[in-house]
């Protein structure tokens, strides 16, 4: 089982690691969803992960808010991949939606051509695309390379355990052609019953160690 640990600094990164995290999501502004951390931050955490045989996956997100992001957004996340690319990290976790609610497809055409060579996750922005267009959406995400979709199976303010024939329904239609993460909720406390309840191979969370 896989541990995905969402940070948003270095500051206990080493503790994290020493009780179990398998993986680091680094991210700034966890109270907005998470944000692109600073130049700093991100080298010195994928140094100090790499030392340690830990990968990192980094957020190329400009802004709280929406995930509907202008010309000059997505230029600004073009230029952090980059960047975030020739610093070492392992994956990049973006998303991009247009105002219909649909995938940013140019956008995230252009994102994930740059991201070649690295893994990639896209974020909680899949829970905000409609539901009847989800399932549409997994199968555009495979077909264009990315390697998981993080995901609530819900709106972020209910429970993670009342999404779970949602997520299930993810799984199966997935079919093993790409990860489905769940994230947003899940703890050291209810790990273990959402990994027996989905059979996942990895999980996300800010509180899944300790």
């Amino acid at each position: 089982m896989l541990k995905e640990v969402c940070v948003e600094n270095f500051t206990n990164v080493p503790d994290l690691i020493a009780k179990g995290a398998d993986r680091i999501e680094l991210c700034d502004n966890l109270a907005v969803g998470g944000t692109t951390v600073s130049h700093g931050v991100a080298e010195v955490t994928i140094n100090y992960c790499h030392g340690k045989n830990m990968k990192v996956m980094s957020m190329v997100r400009p802004r709280g808010g929406s995930f509907v992001f202008s010309k000059e957004e997505v230029d600004m996340m073009k230029r952090d991949l980059v960047h975030l690319k020739e610093l070492g990290t392992d994956g990049v976790v973006l998303g991009c939606l247009d105002d219909t609610g649909w995938i940013d497809e140019d956008a995230m055409i252009t994102l994930l051509d740059l991201a070649k060579g690295m893994e990639t996750t896209f974020h909680m922005a899949f829970d905000q695309i409609s539901p009847e267009n989800q399932l549409k959406a997994i199968d555009w995400l495979v077909e264009h390379g990315v390697h998981r979709i993080l995901t609530h199976g819900g709106p972020l303010d209910t429970e993670i355990e009342d999404n779970l024939v949602r997520l299930k329904e993810y799984i199966e239609y997935a079919n093993g052609r790409i990860i489905i993460l769940p994230g947003g909720g899940v703890s050291n406390k209810n790990l273990d019953f959402i990994i027996s309840e989905l059979n996942v191979r990895e999980v996300h969370g800010t509180k899944i160690v300790g």
